[in-house]
């Protein structure tokens, strides 16, 4: 089994991975990021910084089950986004909540504290459905990853060191 360090080295190029991914899908394929996505890629950037602070810093056994339980909650938090928009895309279409501004818009126009709690509630955009592989949408394969991010993060906080 990898040590903690090797493990939060893991961590960090996993979250690069996927934020390599999302930049792919939407500068190469042309998929326009949501509300909801955009918080999700936060907290994968977060999720990812948390484990490079931990492999840099390297820290004894406290140290390690602190960063552990960071990067767990980290990504139990991306997660709950994931589900969000997991659940707005499964409504049906009159329950759909309207369509906002795009995102770039919203910070350009309104001070920061207006614009959060929109990006955390998502919009109509969210529901939509740009890209399926094996009928599992983005935020599908997103959850996904933030569980093997939890995963990681759990097992780091309670392995024996």
């Amino acid at each position: 089994m990898p040590n903690p360090r090797t493990l939060n080295l893991l961590i960090f190029l996993a979250a690069l991975s996927l934020i390599g991914v999302a930049l792919f899908m939407q500068h190469a394929m042309d998929l326009e990021p949501c509300y909801l996505c955009i918080v999700q890629r936060v907290f994968v950037v977060l999720t990812g910084s948390i484990a490079l602070l931990a492999f840099i810093h390297n820290p004894g056994k406290l140290g390690t089950r602190i960063y552990a339980a960071i990067t767990a909650l980290s990504a139990i938090s991306g997660g709950a986004f994931s589900i969000r928009q997991l659940w707005l895309q499964s409504l049906p279409e009159d329950l759909v909540p309207a369509c906002g501004p795009p995102a770039d818009y919203l910070f350009d126009a309104l001070p920061l504290m207006d614009v959060v709690p929109l990006l955390l509630r998502g919009d109509g955009n969210c529901a939509e459905i740009q890209w399926t592989l094996l009928g599992i949408s983005i935020p599908g394969y997103t959850l996904m990853a933030f569980s093997g991010l939890v995963l990681l993060g759990l097992w780091q906080l309670f392995r024996k060191h």
